[in-house]
Formats: structure tokens, C-alpha cells, sequence
């Protein structure tokens, strides 16, 4: 807990409260992030036995934020949290509900995984394989700026999704080409389309979170505030 700048407290169940509910994110954070790696390998790979594994997961994904959820309501109304403690404690609240919702896109691109596709159609989702692990590792490195609530780290992912973005459009470019192409393939297609908005979805709720970091860090909200001004915070 040391790593987050928190403060210690005259209540040693206080701390142990925070370490508990930190703890718990993180370990929701690393079962999200094998979620989406999970789905993007079933999706390029064809793997339905992985993307059934991907869907029965998202269960557990909604498990733990109901329980971390629960976890913050109770240190509120038990230990009135203020200042630094009670950012965190909003910081947290709305991080699992983004990583939940992150959990849902990897289960839309699961379901997609389980559909067929010709092998002509199969090669354009390596275009989309690229998307996916530039989300990834994005997700990766969002969780990794939450464990340590590193500001600067936050704010450089923050700064990556323009690159998801770009990406994302490009992809889109090639798939509505593809179809205009073959018309035939509009119904596969447009399941990859759904597969990479989900993907472009992702960096939005990363962003997020990285914004939440910042609020923690800076006590400011940042959520409409220029990238120049969130440097300069």
C-alpha cells in the first residue's frame, strides 16, 4: 500500500481494510487482462474451446466488482474516509466498474470467436490481431500505473489511445473496402467490425481509469481537460 502514496493510519484495520480492497482490484485487473488476451487468441486462432472459457469467465469478472463494491460501501460507512483515502476509495468504485465493462467487450469478441469464417475472411483478422495486442498492452500498462498510482504513467497511457484510434479507423477502412469488394461477406464482416469496436471501446475505458489515477494523484478531475493542461498538472 506504501506504492500508492496512502497514508498510514492510527487504525491498523483501516490499513489492512485499503490493503484488502487493493488487492482485490488488482487481482480483478489480472483476470480482465487474461480475459481479453484469451478473446483475441480464440478470435484469431478459431479456438472455440478458449472462447467458451472467455464467456464462462465473465461471471467471475462481475463477481468481483459486486464483492469490491460492497467492500468500499462498508470502509465508507464504517470509517468515513476524507482527503486522500476517500479519493482513492471513489478512484476504485469507478475503476471496476470500467474494467467490468472491459470484461463484457472481451466477452463480445469471444462470441464472435465461435462463428465461421473462410479462410479469406480469416486473414483480415490479422489486421485485427494488431488492434488487439496494441489494446493489450495498453490494458497492461494502465493496470500497472493503478498498482503503483503513478501519475505520469497514467498520463502517458492516457496519451496512447490517439494511436488505438488511428488504428481502429485504418482497420475499419480495410473492412469496408473488403465488403464493397464482396458483398457476400458483409455478415462475417460485420462481426469483425463489432470485434474491433469492442477492441477500440477497450483503450476508451483505459483512459478512464488513467484519469481516475489522476484524480487520485492530483485531487482534480481531469475528464474534460486538455491533454497541455493535464501535463501541466
Amino acid at each position: 500500500m506504501d506504492n500508492l502514496n496512502v497514508g498510514r493510519h492510527i487504525s491498523g484495520q483501516f490499513n489492512e481494510d485499503l490493503e484488502r480492497v487493493i488487492n482485490h482490484v488488482m487481482s480483478m485487473g489480472g483476470l480482465v487482462e487474461k480475459q481479453l488476451k484469451d478473446a483475441i487468441n480464440a478470435m484469431i486462432e478459431g479456438d472455440e474451446k478458449l472462447a467458451k472459457k472467455v464467456l464462462k469467465g465473465d461471471y467471475q469478472v462481475n463477481d468481483y466488482e459486486v464483492n469490491i463494491d460492497d467492500e468500499c460501501t462498508r470502509i465508507i460507512a464504517k470509517r468515513q474516509p476524507a482527503a486522500g483515502d476517500l479519493r482513492l476509495i471513489m478512484a476504485i468504485i469507478k475503476t471496476i466498474t470500467d474494467l467490468e465493462r472491459i470484461g463484457d467487450e472481451a466477452e463480445k469478441i469471444a462470441k464472435v470467436a465461435q462463428e465461421s469464417f473462410s479462410k479469406e475472411q480469416r486473414d483480415l483478422l490479422v489486421s485485427l490481431e494488431n488492434l488487439g495486442q496494441s489494446v493489450l498492452v495498453m490494458l497492461q500498462a494502465t493496470l500497472d500505473a493503478f498498482t503503483r498510482m503513478d501519475f505520469d504513467a497514467a498520463l502517458k497511457v492516457h496519451q496512447t489511445d490517439d494511436k488505438i484510434d488511428r488504428e481502429y479507423e485504418g482497420l475499419m477502412r480495410q473492412l469496408m473496402t473488403y465488403m464493397m469488394e464482396d458483398p457476400r461477406s458483409i455478415p462475417q464482416i460485420m462481426s469483425v467490425i463489432w470485434s474491433a469496436r469492442a477492441l477500440e471501446r477497450i483503450g476508451d475505458r483505459c483512459q478512464n481509469i488513467c484519469e481516475y489515477i489522476m484524480y487520485f494523484v492530483k485531487g482534480k478531475v481531469v475528464r474534460h481537460t486538455s491533454p497541455e493542461d493535464m501535463e501541466n498538472l
